[in-house]
């Protein structure tokens, strides 16, 4: 497969996830607008982060004036996934495919895009994921500044009412895995009820922790602890490809 058809491909199987992104996008560009940030400086972070997760929590702890350690270890935690799935990616290609074109694949890898890129059959072209990228990354980062925009010039009951939409966006992402695997589901509900526990005045007054290094150790106890308990085998992932 030629680098040009490649890119071509990506490029047609990137307009649909473009969409959504830029959907999920808009939501977030409320929060950035909370935040005090430009319609530029709300494109160029999108652009350079695309992770809906990810952004939101930095925005939440922005908003909370977080220490910038906070924001970067939070950043670190809800990213981590990345590393694995480009890692994942890079065996994909060619044996032959240059490290530093490895290294800027991965920098373009988002949940979506790495999706399509290892369901291709056979090995892959990174045109192919350089493509996606193309399309994908600037409607994400235009969603977020036409949502600023938007929270600009729009009513602040409407602006607020729009915003239900992130909610919606992180319910869609964890109802499926919670409905499949029952160690999942369980572990998002711990996670409510600790993150409820820990909120309230007479415990958040005798911890002396940001709300952010408080999301970060939970983060990081609840997941060590899922993993523990009920770790992911390699029998599973062979049961997920025959289905």
């Amino acid at each position: 497969m030629s680098k040009e058809y490649a890119f071509k491909n990506g490029i047609r199987d990137g307009i649909p996830i473009g969409l959504g992104y830029f959907a999920v996008a808009f939501s977030l560009g409320f929060m950035a607008k909370k935040c005090g940030l430009s319609p530029l400086q709300g494109f160029i972070g999108s652009f350079f982060t695309r992770a809906s997760a990810g952004e939101y929590g930095v925005y939440t702890m922005v908003v909370q004036d977080a220490g910038y350690l906070a924001v970067v270890a939070m950043s670190l935690v809800t990213n981590l996934r990345y590393l694995l799935m480009s890692t994942a990616l890079s065996q994909k290609f060619l044996p032959e495919t240059p490290l530093f074109i490895r290294i800027l694949t991965g920098c373009c890898v988002t949940d979506e895009i790495f999706g399509i890129s290892i369901a291709y059959p056979g090995y892959l072209n990174p045109a192919y994921t350089f493509g996606a990228f193309s399309i994908s990354t600037p409607l994400w980062a235009l969603g977020t500044t036409c949502g600023i925009i938007a929270g600009s010039v729009l009513p602040g009951s409407i602006v607020s009412a729009l915003s239900v939409a992130l909610y919606g966006m992180f319910i869609a992402i964890i109802i499926p895995p919670s409905k499949k695997d029952k160690a999942v589901g369980i572990a998002v509900a711990v996670s409510f009820l600790l993150s409820y526990v820990v909120r309230r005045p007479e415990i958040s007054g005798t911890i002396n922790l940001s709300s952010g290094a408080v999301t970060i150790i939970l983060t990081i106890l609840i997941s060590a602890a899922a993993a523990c308990i009920k770790p992911h085998t390699g029998a599973e992932n062979n049961d997920e490809t025959e289905n």
